[in-house]
């Protein structure tokens, strides 16, 4: 009997409102008081610590995101009039990349936009240094704008953005872009080979449906879907990729879509800047514990009865390649995560 899947959905559950991105906030982890356990005297004063020096912010720099450049790696979006638009119910821009004078980690969205209240906008920010590797997506904001953390400094930025729109209605006159440096930030280590974890795979179908990326589903197409956008490929892209071990053979193929069961569920990552449900250990997927333990009520993000543990999605030419007829466990690797 074959395994009920999740219903698609772009970067908010199709059956559902779409959401709304929010901001996060970082919070510093409490400090850790040591107590000293001996013969009932009490410790030596310890000498006062010296204050580290505060590295002050560097200075902002800002520009204007040139939104009436559509290309090929963006979807169902036109700029016209001065304004960007949707040309369906969905659509996807990735604005060229900026090359900053020195770097940053920290990027604000300022958009000007008219989005009427069954709508929405989410944007997303990445950077690199040079010509070296993309970092992960990271939330931005939506409608309201917004700020995002990069994971380290980075001397090139690149903005996304998505829009759901039934009714045609938002209007993207502007987005002004800024990027500083965030002294608190933390920056997450590079890890030296790339991390893997054995996880249940899915079968996508859906021929002609798009994509979160914009791609339009073909006959046999090879990609895969994974549940956070934070490791979404742009149109066309590999820069995200994972290989995928099955009962054959070994694939290697870009992620194009997002899902299965959540949309903010980046489980590949450690717990520490895992972007939700960090009380679940690493390489688990909020479906796997949903589904085995009841985790979440045995729901997922958005409240639906979990009723498989999918962590991907394989498009069906991926799906044949490495040999599963029928939904089953595959060794994934997350090809990004080590450089």
């Amino acid at each position: 009997m074959r395994t009920r899947r999740p219903a698609r959905h772009r970067f908010a559950p199709r059956t559902t409102r779409p959401f709304r991105t929010t901001r996060t906030t970082r919070t510093a982890l409490p400090a850790v008081a040591l107590l000293c356990l001996g013969l009932g005297l009490a410790p030596p004063a310890a000498p006062a610590p010296v204050p580290a020096a505060r590295e002050a912010p560097g200075p902002v720099q800002t520009w204007a995101a040139d939104l009436s450049r559509v290309d090929a790696d963006d979807s169902g979006v036109h700029h016209t009039g001065g304004e960007l638009r949707t040309t369906g119910d969905y659509g996807v821009q990735v604005l060229a990349p900026h090359r900053l004078d020195r770097q940053a980690n920290r990027v604000r969205i300022r958009p000007d936009a008219q989005v009427p209240g069954d709508a929405g906008i989410a944007f997303d920010v990445r950077g690199r240094t040079g010509d070296g590797p993309w970092t992960e997506w990271r939330e931005a904001g939506d409608a309201d704008g917004g700020t995002a953390v990069l994971p380290r400094a980075v001397t090139t930025v690149q903005v996304r953005l998505a829009m759901w729109d039934p009714e045609g209605a938002i209007r993207l006159r502007g987005l002004e872009v800024s990027a500083d440096t965030d002294p608190d930030a933390r920056q997450e280590p590079q890890a030296a080979a790339a991390y893997g974890a054995r996880v249940f795979a899915t079968r996508i179908g859906l021929v002609g449906r798009t994509t979160a990326n914009g791609h339009v589903i073909r006959e046999n197409d090879r990609f895969v879907a994974l549940p956070s956008r934070r490791g979404l490929s742009r149109k066309g892209g590999r820069e995200y990729s994972v290989r995928v071990c099955g009962p054959a053979r070994c694939v290697t193929a870009p992620v194009w879509d997002v899902g299965p069961w959540n949309i903010r569920d980046d489980y590949w990552n450690p717990s520490s800047v895992r972007q939700t449900f960090r009380d679940l250990p690493r390489g688990v997927p909020e479906a796997e514990a949903a589904y085995y333990t009841g985790y979440n009520g045995g729901r997922d993000g958005k409240g639906r009865r979990v009723l498989n543990p999918a962590g991907i999605d394989l498009a069906d030419g991926t799906f044949r390649d490495i040999g599963l007829r029928d939904n089953g466990w595959v060794t994934v690797t997350y090809l990004w995560t080590g450089r």
